[in-house]
């Protein structure tokens, strides 16, 4: 059941950075939705999702993102920085859409779905979603630590992507939440798993099932960000943290390793979940997707009203 990677995506093209980097770098492109580039100084290897036509995972991001973690898992932990070799400590998660980390699943692809009672179909996106954030949360098998970035809206599955990384950082006007409550359903792609190993099982479920916003700080105090950075300084803060671990790197790493062991996550328990939420997917009824729909057009409203930067 893994999702077909056409070979040509999995060839990322080496290209000179779009802008001059004081620092150096090298840049690469998956596709127009998918970017990344590796930073020499921090070495830190970040990539960029520019969804269309929503802000949301689509099954041609989903394979982007799978051809760029094939691609991360080939390079054996080291990349090659014009004709220098580096080696790749961190992996940041970030988005390109201005004001929009990622607003979740494919909802209207979820509402044809249904509609055509198209079990399969459902199950197949629930598991590339799976596919690509266990890789993210078990370190793409790499010594290196995960970060997400979020600058702007966070929700659904949006949230569960920045929950699978070791560290969650995000700007004074980032906002998360999982509406799927309001239609009737769960995040299935491991909300649940996520939530439950940072916070415990009665604040995995308040934040699951209150349908509610949350601001950056608020989540802080729950203990699910990690670090809270000014609006418009999150990069400037992924760059601090590193610093601030960068003499105690070999400890941090393997702090990371021990608590990736302690609280565990299998993929097989990611898996049925998903199963789980496709039954309850099938389940729902005309005034539900009604609902869903809704969610669709806030969706496109919120793309319009974003620039790619």
């Amino acid at each position: 059941m893994d999702m077909h990677v056409p070979s040509a995506v999995l060839e990322a093209r080496q290209l000179p950075a779009t802008q001059p980097r004081t620092n150096g770098g090298v840049e690469f492109s998956f596709s127009p939705q998918l970017r990344a580039h590796f930073d020499k100084e921090t070495r830190a290897l970040w990539s960029r999702w520019a969804p269309e036509p929503r802000p949301c995972f689509n099954p041609a991001l989903l394979a982007d993102i799978r051809a760029f973690q094939e691609y991360l898992a080939g390079t054996g932990g080291t990349i090659d920085c014009y004709g220098e070799e580096h080696p790749i400590e961190y992996v940041v998660l970030a988005s390109a859409t201005q004001g929009v980390f990622n607003l979740g699943g494919d909802l209207d692809l979820f509402k044809q779905l249904i509609d055509t009672r198209d079990r399969q179909g459902l199950l197949r996106y629930g598991r590339a979603c799976i596919d690509v954030l266990y890789r993210q949360y078990i370190g793409h098998n790499l010594p290196l630590t995960t970060i997400s970035l979020v600058q702007g809206e966070c929700l659904g599955g949006g949230f569960e992507a920045a929950l699978s990384s070791d560290v969650l950082i995000a700007e004074k006007n980032a906002r998360f939440g999982f509406p799927e409550i309001i239609f009737n359903m769960f995040p299935g792609m491991g909300a649940y798993s996520f939530l439950e190993r940072r916070i415990g099982q009665r604040g995995a479920e308040e934040i699951i099932t209150s349908g509610k916003i949350y601001t950056a700080e608020e989540m802080a105090a729950q203990g699910v960000v990690d670090v809270v950075a000014e609006s418009g300084g999150g990069e400037a803060e992924v760059a601090a943290l590193i610093r601030r671990r960068s003499r105690s790197r070999n400890g941090f790493a393997a702090l990371t390793q021990v608590r990736r062991r302690v609280q565990r996550i299998e993929f097989s328990e990611l898996l049925d979940v998903v199963q789980i939420w496709v039954n309850s997917a099938l389940k729902l009824n005309s005034r539900d997707l009604k609902l869903m729909q809704r969610l669709v057009s806030r969706q496109n409203g919120l793309n319009d009203s974003h620039q790619i930067h």
